[in-house]
């Protein structure tokens, strides 16, 4: 994936958590078609990844059933992300 892209998704995925706000969560998948229009399946796993780059540096939190997830471990399944 390219630098752009990626910063492309980092910047969407932190404009949508916090039109949000803190309450509400957003699928990889918006900001994944937000970037990637008729492609964005292209740019799920790079969506998820960015995704935990921001909970490592704190700006979003990772959540599955409610749950917040540890950015560093091993999970899988559909995800929400919020705004911290």
């Amino acid at each position: 994936m390219s630098t752009d892209a990626r910063q492309r998704l980092r910047e969407t995925i932190l404009k949508l958590t916090h039109e949000r706000g803190p309450d509400k969560t957003i699928c990889p998948s918006d900001a994944a078609r937000a970037v990637g229009g008729d492609d964005w399946r292209e740019l799920m796993d790079d969506a998820r990844e960015t995704a935990r780059d921001l909970a490592r540096d704190g700006d979003v939190e990772i959540t599955q059933k409610g749950e917040v997830l540890d950015p560093n471990a091993q999970w899988r399944g559909p995800i929400r992300i919020r705004a911290t």
